[in-house]
């Protein structure tokens, strides 16, 4: 009998007599490596890592409203005087026919700071835009995901449902979600997995984003039970950026972000872990060995992960704000408050241009935005995250390296690994 291998196949690439790497055509297209593009080498011990082009545009987040039916004490909303709003049916028509001239077109994302369910018009928009044959994502909280807007989603062609869930009680759940009931979501997402074509490869899949607090971390074991209790396929977990003075007892990287500075010393030694269990056998004395101050590869994986990295920048996306402005990561959509270093910063919003005045494509090709794309893959940046001990860390304005073009991204918690996004 024939065993079908799960495991991904290799590409090999080859060296001609010109010294030049040809890479096989699929993989070309597939990172947009087309004929002038501009690629960054990082060589490592053994390899040399090929980045993305800046030119290769992978994924549209668009968020429909900044509107809501929760009050979760991890919102922006709770520290800022944005304007409410829904995106127009105009301002969706432009950024659909930006997507439709685009080759090749770009996966889309809904969500951004409001509830993209609390839209009447985004299960429509998301049926229109698989209509164009690309992947389409969706997080919700899952308050109003009825049986109606279920059965509609799952007609849609969506590929992932992601649903927020931060609590494994009905205690610990309504402690960070307000105006929810946890029993009402579990309810809601068993009905969604049922609802599903039958298979070993159901869609949508589903994603369980969890934001981590002291006041929730020990439910995470048992949110991840209850996400494989509903076929889950995507676990993210993020850290908190606390929004008001309050939430920042509840962070869980104060000791982290110290030690960001020293971990990237070049003189720093290194140990290289293999793979083994973690056990009532291994545990107290791995937990010092991660915490040793040594630089750390785990089965020769960096355990400490990539610093000054803009994993927005990097994975090619770009985002769309309900009122059509263009920004390059959905943070910087809105100008919001977060607390860095016990002192309140402020980070001014930064738009690239808008949908209704210019073409998907122009905005991401203009050259104002890719100067900065590649500025930030240098990302020359202070480094606020670790230091943040002048005024100028207080907002994303300028720094003490003489950067005086907005933004700025040293204090930038997604940069550092300490925040990410489904």
């Amino acid at each position: 009998m024939e065993v079908l291998s799960q495991k991904p196949t290799t590409a090999w690439a080859e060296v001609d007599e010109q010294g030049r790497l040809i890479l096989p055509p699929e993989v070309a297209r597939q990172y947009g490596l087309n004929p002038g593009s501009k690629v960054r080498l990082d060589e490592g011990h053994n390899f040399v890592r090929m980045h993305r082009p800046v030119t290769h545009l992978t994924k549209v987040y668009i968020e429909p409203t900044v509107d809501c039916n929760l009050d979760c004490i991890t919102c922006f909303r709770n520290a800022w005087d944005q304007p409410m709003g829904r995106m127009s049916d105009e301002t969706f028509e432009n950024i659909f026919n930006g997507l439709k001239q685009m080759d090749p077109i770009p996966n889309v994302y809904f969500g951004g700071i409001g509830e993209p369910l609390f839209h009447p018009k985004t299960i429509e928009w998301i049926r229109r835009i698989k209509q164009l044959g690309v992947k389409v994502e969706l997080i919700t909280n899952g308050t109003i995901l009825t049986e109606k807007k279920s059965r509609e989603l799952i007609d849609t062609g969506l590929d992932v449902l992601w649903v927020s869930l931060d609590g494994a009680t009905p205690e610990t759940y309504a402690d960070v979600r307000l105006g929810a009931e946890l029993p009402t979501i579990i309810k809601n997402l068993e009905r969604f997995v049922k609802m599903r074509a039958a298979g070993h490869y159901p869609s949508p899949e589903i994603g369980i984003a969890f934001v981590a607090m002291k006041r929730n971390i020990s439910d995470l074991p048992q949110v991840i039970k209850i996400g494989k209790s509903l076929r889950a396929k995507y676990f993210s977990v993020s850290n908190l950026q606390p929004a008001t003075e309050d939430m920042q007892a509840d962070r869980l990287y104060n000791r982290t972000t110290r030690d960001i500075a020293y971990l990237q010393a070049p003189h720093l030694p290194s140990l290289s872990l293999p793979k083994m269990d973690f056990d009532e056998t291994t545990k107290d004395a791995l937990f010092e060995v991660f915490n040793s101050g040594l630089n750390i590869s785990y089965a020769g994986n960096n355990w400490g992960g990539a610093n000054d990295v803009c994993n927005f920048v990097e994975n090619g996306t770009m985002s769309v704000a309900w009122t059509g402005d263009v920004s390059p990561c959905w943070p910087l959509m809105h100008t919001h408050m977060s607390y860095l270093h016990n002192k309140p910063r402020l980070s001014q919003k930064h738009i690239i241009g808008n949908v209704n005045q210019r073409l998907l494509s122009d905005l991401w090709l203009d050259p104002d935005y890719l100067a900065y794309r590649e500025r930030l893959h240098n990302f020359g940046f202070a480094p606020c995250t670790f230091c943040g001990g002048c005024d100028l860390s207080e907002t994303n304005v300028e720094d003490c390296l003489g950067n005086d073009i907005a933004p700025v991204c040293g204090g930038c918690l997604w940069a550092q690994g300490i925040i990410q996004c489904p």
